[in-house]
């Protein structure tokens, strides 16, 4: 059975595992492992971050996050901010660096969530919304196993 569920909590870094634990309860709920629920966190985590040090910048904020689950078959998470909008476009394709001295700013959540999730969209200034992006997470049952 299809289920949705809505967290709202202010756009502040003390709020992200608030939102990692609501995720990680409906990832249960649609029979992912615990491995495949820390990466979710870990897509949401990086997503919520950068809503707060980006979209909003420090001013005051909201995220509502809104996750379906749809057992044995998939996870849908939709975050939604009224920040500033962004191009995901122009942001720079993730580069592995052999060392941290290499390493370059920027980049590596947008990857991350990408890796993580089986679709990642973002929509902007979207009329009566805001900003939103919707992550998709589907269930594999070869993947799944304990």
């Amino acid at each position: 059975m299809t289920r949705t569920r809505r967290l709202v909590v202010p756009a502040q870094n003390d709020q992200l595992a608030k939102l990692a634990t609501f995720v990680a309860s409906a990832a249960v709920d649609a029979g992912f492992n615990a491995n495949t629920i820390s990466r979710i966190e870990l897509a949401v985590d990086e997503a919520c971050s950068n809503i707060i040090d980006h979209a909003y910048a420090g001013a005051p904020g909201a995220i509502r996050c809104d996750v379906t689950t749809e057992p044995l078959q998939q996870l849908t998470i939709v975050l939604v901010d009224q920040g500033r909008p962004f191009n995901p476009d122009l942001v720079p394709e993730y580069e592995y660096c052999r060392s941290l001295n290499e390493a370059k700013i920027g980049g590596l959540g947008l990857h991350l969530m990408r890796q993580v999730m089986d679709d990642v969209c973002f929509e902007f200034s979207l009329p009566g919304v805001g900003n939103r992006l919707t992550m998709v997470k589907h269930y594999d049952r070869n993947s799944e196993c304990p």
